[in-house]
């Protein structure tokens, strides 16, 4: 697939999921994609969330793979 078109896809599943985390005094930021492994930093409230991996795998990974199922894994980078 299109890198660009893979980038886009992973920004809209972000872009669903950003109105719950900024809801909570969070936010989320794409850093990169290789080799179908999505890095992404947890930013405010996110960082210090006792749940914030529960999030990133339940919330955050199941999105991105409902946009992009080509994506294996969504990881945070601090």
């Amino acid at each position: 697939m299109n890198k660009n078109l893979l980038t886009k896809k992973v920004e809209s599943a972000l872009e669903e999921i950003r109105p719950f985390l900024l809801s909570d005094g969070g936010d989320i930021a794409l850093l990169s994609i290789k080799d179908n492994i999505v890095k992404v930093q947890l930013m405010g409230n996110c960082v210090s969330c006792t749940v914030n991996q529960m999030t990133l795998k339940n919330g955050v990974e199941m999105t991105i793979k409902k946009h992009a199922p080509q994506i294996k894994k969504v990881i945070s980078v601090e």
